[in-house]
């Protein structure tokens, strides 16, 4: 079971589920596009059983009490100044950093940025920004994979993907999702200006600088299956980590690893944190 809450900061009030006993190991996990808090839910309640103090938190833009108007305040400094925030808000001097998606672009950042923060680092799906740049430019698959990005820019985006039941919307997800879950998802980003918000990450990109290397023990998780990531940038993730290292690569589960994979996912994370 996981306990519905918020954290207040400077920015505003964050939403978040959380399970085990606050004065335990803190980790921290962060969620992807267009996803939510809730794509932890399974991974936040067994470590929250395991010992963990474990926290996921609605992103800004997804959170209804910090959704700013303005692109430039979905810059990647502004994702990572909200770590901190919410990292100090609950007391934390360092934790075991987890992300999935946006979210893994995010923990990247905070890791290379505030390395005395971060404990250890789980990035799932997406590689060091670093990696997945000179894929883009240098790959050609992976230039496709990526050519959505571009796409979510597009101001006339948000109706497209909320036309005829949030269809778009729903495809993004392959049928791998739990159909509650994704309803779930819809239903938040129905919510005034929230699907703008969580595209404005995506118009805000162009703002945000290649992150350092990272120096914490890192785990990255790759699915084979992954629409949107493909090997070439997936393998040369490990040029951007000066620490110790771990690759783990899943065969025949898509992008939505947490919730395709949830014990796999769950137990690397135990392992890695340990």
């Amino acid at each position: 079971m996981t306990d519905h809450g918020q954290i207040p900061t400077p920015a505003g009030p964050f939403d978040m589920i959380s399970a085990g006993d606050p004065g335990s190991p803190p980790v921290l996990l962060l969620h992807g596009f267009p996803q939510s808090a809730l794509e932890w839910e399974h991974q936040v309640a067994v470590l929250g059983h395991a010992g963990r103090h474990a926290v996921a938190f609605d992103q800004r833009g997804y959170s209804p009490g910090v959704r700013p108007d303005d692109v430039l305040d979905y810059r990647m400094e502004e994702l990572v100044g909200d770590v901190l925030a919410v990292t100090d808000a609950l007391g934390w001097s360092e934790f075991d950093l987890v992300g999935h998606d946006w979210g893994a672009a995010v923990a990247w950042n905070v890791a290379a940025s505030f390395p005395e923060r971060v404990r250890t680092l789980t990035a799932l799906s997406v590689p060091h920004p670093g990696a997945m740049g000179a894929a883009i430019r240098e790959d050609e698959d992976q230039h496709l994979r990526s050519r959505y990005m571009q796409a979510f820019q597009d101001r006339s985006v948000e109706k497209r993907m909320l036309a005829d039941g949030a269809e778009a919307l729903r495809r993004i997800f392959e049928w791998r999702v739990p159909e509650s879950s994704i309803d779930e998802y819809i239903s938040r980003l129905r919510e005034p200006g929230a699907l703008t918000a969580a595209l404005n990450w995506y118009r805000a990109m162009r703002h945000n600088p290649i992150p350092d290397v990272v120096s914490v023990p890192t785990m990255y998780v790759w699915s084979t299956e992954d629409a949107a990531i493909g090997s070439t940038a997936a393998l040369a993730c490990e040029k951007w980590v000066t620490g110790p290292y771990r690759f783990e690569m899943v065969q025949d589960v898509s992008h939505w690893l947490p919730e395709e994979a949830p014990d796999l996912v769950t137990g690397l994370i135990l392992d890695h944190t340990r």
